[in-house]
This record gives C-alpha cells, structure tokens and sequence, in this order.
C-alpha cells in the first residue's frame, strides 16, 4: 500500500505531501484548490499520460513521489532487475514532468522507462473516478468485469482460448494467401522450371567462364604466339656458329664469360662479374628452353576454337538471364539453388493447403469447447454477480434497483463466443434496459462502487482511489455510499477524493486541500486534519460555514455515525 505521496509544482500544488495508513482516507477541499491534482498526481505514478501544461506556472518541472510499504516480492524483484532497491523496507515511485514536454520515471531510485511505471504500480494502485464510470457502459468493460469476478473459471480457458485464436486466424490468414495466389504460384513455379531446365542442360561448372575465356584467347592469337615464342627463343639461343661474333645472348654471354676469366686471376672483382655471367646464360639457356617448348605446344585448332566460342556464349546467355552484377557461371549456380529451393516450395504448397486446412478445422473444434466452456461459466457468474451487486445498491439507498447481467451467444471473437451487457432496473416493475440507457449519473456511480465492493474479494489490489465517485447523489444516498466505503476500507487502502461531507465523515482520516493567495499566486497544500479542525471542514462543506452551529451539529451527528459504525468513540457534543 501507498505510505505517502508528495507531489511538487503539479498544477496549483506548489509543494504538499500526504502521509497515508491503512484505512479510509478522504481528501477535500474548496473547489480550485487542487483536489483533483491528487489523482492526477497519482495517475502520473501509474504511468498514466502527463501534460506538461499541469507544470505549475513558473517552475521548471513537476515531481510526483510516492512510497509504498508491504510491497509484493514479485515487484521488488523487478525494480532490483533494473537497478533499483528498496528505502527502509519502502519502495520509491517518482515521476518527473518537465515544463518542455520532457517526462523522466525512477523505480527504487533507478531511472526507467514511463511504460514500467504501468507495469509495476499497476498492481499497487487502482484509480477510479467519473471516466471510469462511463467506461464501464462499453461492452469490452463490462465483459472483463464479468471474467474478473468469474475468475479461473473464466480466465483459464480464456488464456487457451486467445492462444488458439490467434493461432487461428494466422493459419487463416496464410491459407487464404494460398489459395487466393494459386495462378500466381504456378506460372512462378513454370518460369522457375523453364530457367532450372535451361541451366541443367548447360550443366555450367564453377570458375568454367573463365577458364573458356583464357583458352578461347589462346585459340584465336595461336599463330601470333607461336611466333612470337619461337622469334624469342632464337634471340636467345641462335644456330649461328660464328663463336667470334656470335648473335645470339646466349652466345654473347658465353664470350663475356670468356673474356672477363682470362683476368679474373688479376682481380676478385672481374671474377665476381664473370661467375655472374655464366648465372645469366644458364638463366637464358632455361628460358629459350621453355619458350621453344611453348611454340612446340601452342595447337592451332580451328575446331577447337568454334567449341569454345559455342560454350561461352551459351554460358553468357544463362549469365544475362539468371546472374548478378559481377556476371559469372558461379553466380547462376547459385540463382539454380535458390530457385530449386523455392521450387520444392510451392510444389508443396498443395500439400501445405492440406495441412493448414486439417488445422483450422481442429482449431475451429478447440474455440468452440472452449468457447462454450468459457459461456457456461459466464452464465453462472452472471447470475452471481447482478445479485450481489443489486444487493449492494439495496444497502446504497436504492433498495428496489437491480442489475442484470446478460450473456449473448455471437460469432466467435478474441475474448470468446459472448456479448456481455449489464442491464439496470431502478424501480419494480420497470424493465431492464441497458445500464448507459437506464442509469442516471448517481445511480452509474453506486452501481461502480457496488462493483468495486464485490471485486475485491476476487481481483484485490492493496490501494483503491476513487475521484469524486459520489459525483450526482446526496442525502441519505452519500450516507451509504460512505459506509460502502468504509466497508471496502476493511480490505484495501482506500482513497477518496470527494465534496460530500456524509462521505468524508466515514473515513479513519481526513486531509484538506488548502489554497492560499497572495495576490499574485495562487498554491495549494495538504494538510491532515485533526478532530476540532476536521469539524470545521464538514460544517464548510455543508453550509459554506465553517462557524455554522447548525453545520456544526450536522457534522457532529456524522462524525458520530461514522464511530458508530467503525466501532470507535463518539465525539462529545459540543
């Protein structure tokens, strides 16, 4: 439960902070004061939508705090996951609001995302005020209502249920693709067989375009490099005997060795040189050696050439038709695989019909036991719940109203095969309508809090706040309303904003939104309010008069039967 909320700089709250206990707390004020700033204070803690125009006038930004005690391990556990911890056994809750727009969340003093404010406080705090109320004339609201008080009788099935369908409709979803693109498929599925083909019967081989490219050169410029080779090889190793004037490298270079060793005795120098010489001719001796063997092999094939040419451009064919960018043989090997690939894939898409049309049927098998699982149980909580609730409008000062939970069998839908729709009755003899048609502002407002009371015995969360949810009744009706909430006080911190002095004087504590001005500013504080203080504000609330004698014996009288029914020590008269 909540232990405090302080709120800085929040509309014209410049800074106030409510201690909080165990109980019924009622929060009060005159109108303006920034009664409602509370609960939007608390709303910003629940990571609930924050505008940066409630930045109070002047300031920089607004901060909410609040502290929670006896907090579930499951929640600490994800604040120590994100770098938080606990304060004195208490976890921190702070949201920040820049006046730019700029929103900042701290969990156990960590900084983190606004969204995890709502996953985490969402189970510590429950807001209810007047939007609530008209939500729940939606027929999505009453539902979850409903399943909220049937339980796992509901719930359960219902998790199975959403599993199955949302398994549903994506196996729908494709095989309605499949059969729609039938035509499509197979002209993709042709025109894949027809290239899959095309390539099989070249049956290319990696790397082959440029080896056929290499050899096709040789082939077309054979008589060029014959010639070549064989005027290279007899520079190099000429028959011309003439040993004085050779023409020849090999032969000049056996003449230079053979000058320079008749000195190479006289010098170390001219004998280096001459060694270096022989090197060179047994150098070109191997190379004139090789090149002869090389005009002796190079084949002029014309034969061979046409072969050649043929197969390369076959092979550029399939590479313009099937290749990339770099234009390669290895490039439309791997065009064959993908396609074969995607081939095999809708060759199996007759039989992937056939499976995907055994699963829905099976899936259509499973939400309707479900389905009806799930209705049966609705109908018998159904039941239950419109006759606790009326129960409870009985003891809210409408003792002939009655509210009716209807059960529509419809077409199958995310949440089941159910219409859920609450009907209301405020007299005998009257017929049920539809609650948005038949219930009036104060008749929707005891009719949530007659909700609320059940609920809690089934989906309890430690903190409820209701804002000004006694909004449209008076009299003898807020008289009950406030012992409903006193009563649901029992079993939940219970926080409540509202103008209504019969409501206020139930509650174990009353704090007051007090607005001062100096002219220029207007603020706003809280402050708790102790017995002869919390006198006055109910005589102001109900005359306008906090020195009224006859407000004041009104308030006494309340203040006494709020004890009476808390069991607590009258006040004395004054």
């Amino acid at each position: 439960m909540l232990s405090e909320i302080r709120i800085t700089g929040l509309g014209v709250i410049e800074d106030a902070t409510l201690d909080l206990d165990p109980g019924f707390t009622a929060v009060t004020g005159e109108t303006g004061a920034g009664k409602t700033m509370v609960v939007t204070g608390v709303n910003m803690l629940l990571g609930g939508r924050a505008d940066s125009g409630l930045v109070r006038h002047g300031t920089r930004r607004a901060r909410v705090e609040g502290r929670a005690s006896a907090v579930p391990r499951s929640i600490v556990q994800q604040a120590e996951d994100r770098g938080g911890e606990l304060d004195d056994d208490e976890l921190l809750i702070a949201r920040e609001l820049s006046s730019e727009g700029r929103s900042r969340a701290f969990l156990g003093g960590a900084s983190v995302p606004v969204s995890v404010l709502g996953e985490v406080s969402g189970d510590l705090v429950a807001i209810h005020g007047q939007a609530d109320q008209w939500r729940l004339l939606q027929p999505a609201r009453q539902r979850e209502t409903l399943d909220t008080f049937a339980g796992k009788a509901v719930l359960v099935p219902l998790q199975e249920y959403a599993a199955a369908y949302k398994r549903h409709r994506a196996v729908e979803a494709e095989l309605t693709e499949l059969t729609t693109r039938e035509r499509e498929r197979l002209a993709e599925a042709d025109l894949l067989r027809f290239g899959l083909d095309e390539v099989a019967k070249a049956e290319p081989l990696s790397g082959e375009d440029t080896d056929l490219a290499s050899e096709e050169a040789r082939l077309a410029y054979a008589d060029g490099l014959r010639t070549a080779a064989t005027n290279a090889a007899g520079a190099l190793a000429s028959e011309d005997l003439d040993a004085t004037r050779p023409g020849d490298v090999l032969g000049l270079l056996a003449l230079a060795k053979q000058v320079l060793d008749g000195e190479r005795e006289h010098d170390p120098k001219i004998a280096e040189l001459a060694d270096r010489a022989g090197e060179l001719g047994y150098l070109a001796a191997d190379l004139a050696g090789e090149l002869s063997a090389y005009a002796t092999d190079v084949d002029t094939d014309p034969a061979r050439l046409a072969v050649v040419s043929e197969r390369r451009a076959l092979l550029n064919t399939l590479i313009r038709k099937y290749g990339d960018a770099q234009g390669t043989v290895d490039e439309v090997l791997e065009w064959a695989k993908r396609s074969a690939a995607r081939l095999a894939e809708l060759d199996g898409s007759d039989e992937r019909v056939e499976q995907l049309t055994a699963e829905l049927a099976e899936l259509d098998v499973t939400l309707t036991e479900l389905g009806r699982k799930m209705r049966d149980a609705r109908i018998e909580a159904a039941e239950r719940l419109g006759v606790a609730v009326s129960a409870e409008l009985t003891g809210l000062a409408m003792p002939h109203a009655t509210l009716s939970v209807e059960v529509h069998e419809t077409a199958a839908g995310p949440f089941g095969i159910d219409e859920v729709e609450f009907c209301f009755a405020a007299n005998p003899g009257s017929p049920a309508r539809p609650l948005q048609k038949a219930a009036s502002g104060g008749e929707l407002s005891r009719v949530m809090l007659a909700l609320e009371v059940i609920l809690s015995d089934t989906h309890p969360v430690p903190t409820l706040v209701f804002d000004e949810i006694d909004a449209g009744i008076g009299g003898r009706a807020a008289v009950e309303v406030g012992k409903r909430l006193a009563k649901l006080a029992q079993k939940a911190q219970v926080i409540v904003v509202t103008h209504l002095p019969q409501v206020a004087a139930f509650a174990d504590r009353h704090a007051v939104v007090l607005k001062s001005d100096d002219g220029s500013v207007t603020t706003s504080g809280l402050v708790a309010l102790d017995d002869d203080a919390r006198l006055k504000e109910l005589s102001r609330m109900m005359a306008g008069l906090e020195n009224s004698d006859a407000a004041q014996a009104h308030a006494e009288e309340l203040l006494a039967l709020a004890a009476e029914r808390h069991l607590k020590p009258k006040r004395k008269k004054r």
